[in-house]
């Protein structure tokens, strides 16, 4: 009897074993995660209820003190360990604590490299209460002014190494009353305030614990900028909780205490600093931190410092695919990667060369309110939803006209769902579980990312402006962008900027910037559509020297196109759709096109030879 009944049991349960396997394949995998999102959703409601935030500099400060001796960041052979930071961190809030104005809930803006000390200063300044704003530091003058403003920062710190990039805003800055620190010992900038000679002034004892103090996880603690429609970078504002989430993304993934994370992306991206260094805190791991992403050096850092762990872009693993090819590729302890954007046919390529590493695709943007994790490991996909993580995470997938670039709706003016398999936008719903925080100096901006009476009176959705497919396993799938921004070399590029920049030259009446697909290469790369005024012609050498003056080298557009007309939708907004389509490719119109050529510095002609040489990747963007 005994024995019939344990057959049967065996028995039931290879049969549930093999059902699960074949009806539910990754029920283990969403169980896993699920429960990881709903242990974490209870300590941040813990937070809410209890009106005590452990902040991720709390969370620091507690690693310090329990693994004062690990690791915590290592740059270029130079190890910094928790208890480094810390002390290193508190002389910076003392610093400031002593030689400036600076209170509780004031904001700083930084401009610095990727360096220890720009985790220091972050670090410092929080400790002091301080809220703080992330410049990208590709951006320059008129842009970057912008930057500094919108956030109503009071103090500018930059890097020793950026002091160039200041100088033809440090007037502006000054005759607003702008307090200028470099992180420098010295400087020749007149009525520029130095960090370095004070910090060995100060003691490096911790400040008081009231100043850091946080009672809501909507509290702001980071700007960091984005591109939008609006032609200038936005102040996104980071809450408490848009930091938490972040820091607990990597040990969503798997990560562990013993971990090292390989990090090469720019911490004033919400990738490196809310993920990235986020991610360490919260696990007590270490990061391997590098001033700029290379190549070549990529195999050999991860090798000698026994990283387990590393962020990427789609961008940075193709550079990598595109390596000579050399012996021992797989001799690593890399297990996981990171990141976003990776294409299929990359990724596949990128796992056989290099080996069985976990590749963790995600989705996010720094401002939304929903975020995707692949969590199976699915190639080509940004995450996977279930009924359950709907109900934490609502969301939807609307019919969108790409032409009349808005949403499709109905006789009743509701908007409507796609169906599984179909593309659609991505639009997110805002609730107080889930809210937006918008950006920081404009409430138009804010405004205009949320859509309102969406499926009945009264609901509002965050829209992401990404076009995306979910397919009937419920695995998700990014397709495009809409609207006025397209993404390039890993950085968002507003084609209003781009616009406003090559309009400012005095020979053109109308410029229209817009991305355009190249084989081979991720995302899409800046083209712009111009009208002369009468009787002028085009100055080609001006064009180059003007655009690689005032925009970022990711923003630069690679290719130009002279037109005679303009062509507008019905709303008078200029239209990209038929441009886009046909690229850059000289054989399908009679408007002359031209390629920026940095060997001569300037743009010259597009022809056949160069058009081939682009598309077969033998010509680099």
């Amino acid at each position: 009897m005994a024995l019939g009944w344990i057959t049967g049991l065996v028995a039931g349960l290879a049969a549930l074993h093999f059902l699960q396997k074949r009806f539910f394949p990754c029920f283990w995998f969403d169980l896993i995660y699920l429960l990881k999102v709903i242990r974490y959703g209870f300590l941040i409601e813990k937070y809410r209820r209890t009106g005590h935030v452990v902040t991720v500099v709390d969370r620091f400060v507690q690693q310090a003190q329990r693994l004062p001796d690990k690791a915590f960041i290592i740059f270029h052979g130079q190890v910094h360990t928790y208890r480094d930071v810390d002390r290193r961190s508190n002389r910076v809030a003392q610093v400031f604590l002593k030689y400036s104005t600076l209170k509780k809930n004031d904001t700083v803006a930084m401009l610095m490299n990727n360096e220890p000390d720009f985790i220091n200063i972050w670090f410092g300044l929080a400790k002091i209460g301080c809220m703080v704003a992330f410049l990208n530091y590709n951006i320059r003058s008129r842009s970057l002014l912008h930057c500094f403003h919108s956030c109503g920062a009071k103090i500018l710190i930059v890097g020793a190494d950026m002091l160039e990039s200041l100088e033809e805003i440090l007037p502006s800055l000054q005759e607003d009353s702008i307090a200028v620190w470099a992180m420098a010992k010295e400087t020749t900038l007149p009525g520029v305030n130095t960090i370095i000679d004070k910090l060995e002034t100060v003691s490096d004892e911790p400040v008081p614990l009231h100043l850091r103090f946080v009672s809501s996880t909507n509290a702001a603690t980071l700007f960091i900028f984005t591109s939008g429609t609006t032609g200038l970078p936005k102040a996104a504002v980071i809450s408490q909780l848009q930091a938490l989430r972040g820091a607990a993304g990597i040990w969503a993934f798997g990560g562990k205490t013993d971990d090292v994370l390989y990090v090469t992306l720019p911490l004033y991206h919400s990738a490196a600093s809310l993920i990235g260094i986020g991610g360490c805190v919260y696990l007590g791991a270490t990061c391997v931190l590098r001033k700029k992403f290379s190549a070549s050096q990529f195999w050999i850092d991860c090798k000698k410092y026994d990283v387990t762990v590393f962020q990427y872009i789609g961008e940075l693993c193709r550079y990598l695919c595109k390596q000579p090819v050399g012996e021992g590729e797989k001799n690593h302890k890399v297990r996981m990667a990171v990141g976003n954007g990776v294409r299929s046919d990359v990724w596949r390529e990128f796992i056989a060369r290099f080996g069985d590493i976990k590749m963790c695709e995600l989705y996010g943007a720094t401002e939304g309110n929903i975020c995707f994790m692949n969590h199976t490991g699915k190639i080509g996909s940004v995450g996977r939803s279930n009924f359950f993580y709907k109900l934490l995470f609502p969301f939807d997938l609307i019919k969108y006209d790409i032409q009349k670039d808005e949403p499709l709706t109905n006789k009743e003016g509701l908007c409507e769902r796609v169906k599984k398999g179909e593309t659609g936008l991505l639009i997110s719903k805002v609730t107080h579980v889930n809210p937006f925080f918008g950006y920081a100096g404009n409430k138009k901006h804010t405004s205009k990312k949320l859509l309102c009476d969406v499926f009945k009176k009264g609901d509002v959705y965050f829209n992401t402006g990404d076009l995306m497919v979910q397919d009937h396993d419920n695995f998700l799938y990014f397709r495009d962008r809409i609207g006025d921004t397209f993404r390039w070399k890993g950085e968002n590029v507003a084609t209003t900027e781009v616009s406003d920049i090559i309009g400012m030259l005095d020979f053109i009446q109308e410029a229209n910037a817009y991305g355009v697909s190249v084989p081979v290469h991720e995302g899409k790369v800046g083209m712009v559509s111009i009208i002369l005024k009468p009787g002028q012609t085009i100055d080609l050498k001006r064009t180059y020297e003007h655009t690689v003056m005032y925009l970022p080298g990711y923003a630069c557009p690679r290719f130009l196109r002279l037109q005679e007309n303009m062509e507008v939708t019905g709303t008078f907004k200029q239209q990209k759709f038929r441009l886009v389509e046909q690229g850059f490719n000289p054989s399908i119109t009679s408007d002359p096109i031209y390629f920026l050529d940095d060997s001569v510095k300037s743009y010259v002609p597009m022809t056949k030879d160069i058009y081939d040489k682009i598309v077969r990747g033998l010509l680099k963007l």
